[in-house]
């Protein structure tokens, strides 16, 4: 009797197509376990080097492999958070996950400044916005995978349960505490176009280094992080304070004349992208609350903006 034939063989491998079409919502898993691209790659990458490791009888086995793909991605993504709060202990400076990019126009606005369909405007997911990702650094990795896959995901507390290796009731407890963790901290969300609004604003004032406009555009309680990595130089801690946070950017600005910003969406939301000679130097991301800018984080870290065009 014939062997049967394996990948490779020049029989083409059923297994590969079910790989490829769930490779982005892997990566998007991936990403908002982790908060990083490169190590959401890393990730996606080992389970489908899994995948593709298994003998041909055990893929055929396999009844549905793109959950199979979720569960091997979920536990490595689990291993990993683990040992990167270790490496963040050891980081220079603040840490912030890794900006996403996104289309160049912001959403919900149109060229010229027209407001987009409100359909259009329903499709943005808060759970890759910079506010809602800094919120699960600070979860412990279980809560964080359970919350992720149950609630934004909607997996079932049985399939979180298998992924995770505890209980559907363990699971269920650990999605609920991370849940009171994002109620507690997080405002009613202002409408991205208004968000535009704000921003474009602050960037102009900020380009004029008006000071009184951008304490007027600042929350009392604003706070501004920068992400260095030690390998640029960043603020060592967060600068607190509306009025603070304005003179820290008058100083920016006056420190670097030839920055050019430009409006970009960043992690889904309005954003800001600063460029040096037409490279990208920073990207930064901004938490709106009602009329007032609450949180800037600003990406300065290379290796964190690897993924942004230069153009």
């Amino acid at each position: 009797m014939s062997a049967r034939p394996e990948p490779g063989d020049g029989e083409p491998d059923p297994g590969l197509n079910a790989v490829m079409s769930e490779r982005r919502h892997l990566m998007n898993l991936a990403y908002r376990l982790l908060g990083s691209l490169a190590d959401a790659e890393d990730a996606v990458q080992e389970a489908c080097a899994r995948w593709y490791a298994l003998p041909r009888w055990q893929q055929d086995a396999i009844q549905n492999p793109g959950a199979w793909l979720a569960k091997v991605t979920s536990r490595i993504c689990l291993d990993l958070l683990g040992s990167a709060r270790n490496r963040r202990e050891r980081y220079v400076g603040e840490w912030i996950p890794e900006p996403l990019p996104g289309p160049a126009q912001w959403p919900g606005v149109r060229p010229g400044g027209a407001t987009a369909d409100p359909a259009d405007q329903v499709t943005l997911d808060e759970s890759v916005s910079m506010a809602f990702l800094v919120v699960l650094e600070s979860m412990t990795p279980a809560e964080r995978v359970a919350f992720i896959l149950h609630d934004v995901f909607g997996y079932p507390f049985a399939e979180v349960a298998e992924m995770t290796g505890r209980t559907p009731t363990a699971c269920r407890q650990l999605a609920s505490s991370a849940r009171r963790r994002v109620r507690s901290s997080q405002a009613p969300p202002t409408p991205a176009v208004r968000q535009a609004d704000i921003i474009r604003d602050f960037k102009r004032a900020w380009e004029d280094m008006d000071i009184g406009a951008l304490i007027g555009l600042l929350d009392p309680g604003a706070t501004m992080t920068v992400d260095g990595g030690g390998l640029v130089s960043a603020a060592p801690r967060p600068v607190e304070g509306g009025g603070q946070v304005a003179r820290y950017l008058v100083d920016l600005a006056g420190r670097a004349p030839n920055l050019t910003f430009l409006e970009r969406t960043v992690n889904g939301l309005p954003g800001l992208v600063a460029q040096q000679d037409g490279v990208t130097v920073t990207v930064f991301a901004f938490d709106v609350v009602g009329d007032k800018l609450m949180h800037i984080w600003a990406v300065r870290n290379p290796n964190k903006l690897r993924p942004w065009t230069t153009g």
